[in-house]
């Protein structure tokens, strides 16, 4: 029998955990460039990285509790290794090279889990 797509009915938290992301390494990056000064409002950087740790492991949930239950799986599994970096990134200090370099490093799985929570395929 012929597979069906479809996205996972947690598609949605892995696009806030995706959104959260790209938002909080626009603001860290223009932050970097000096193009905006958060001197009176750092805690927006933080917050936002609040956001995406909370929406991250939400959709990381979704193997348990994911429709389908085998796409949810893969969605999940693509993306749980960025918890390596997103857990690291508040021990590196904010004034280091290695503090961008690690947030990116959770880059690939943000995008890998956002991909596989869209085009699931179910199987039956």
């Amino acid at each position: 029998m012929g597979h069906r797509r479809r996205r996972t009915d947690a598609a949605p938290l892995f696009a806030a955990a995706a959104v959260a992301y790209t938002a909080n390494v626009a603001l860290g990056s223009a932050v970097a460039a000096k193009v905006i000064d958060t001197s009176n409002f750092r805690w927006l950087h933080h917050a936002i990285y609040i956001a995406t740790c909370v929406a991250a492991a939400t959709a990381v949930s979704s193997a348990i509790w994911g429709r389908p239950k085998h796409a949810s799986r893969r969605a999940a599994l693509a993306l749980a290794p960025a918890a390596a970096p997103l857990a690291a990134i508040p021990y590196l200090g904010t004034h280091s090279r290695r503090h961008p370099r690690v947030a990116l490093a959770a880059a690939p799985f943000i995008v890998a889990g956002l991909i596989c929570s869209r085009l699931a395929t179910d199987r039956k």
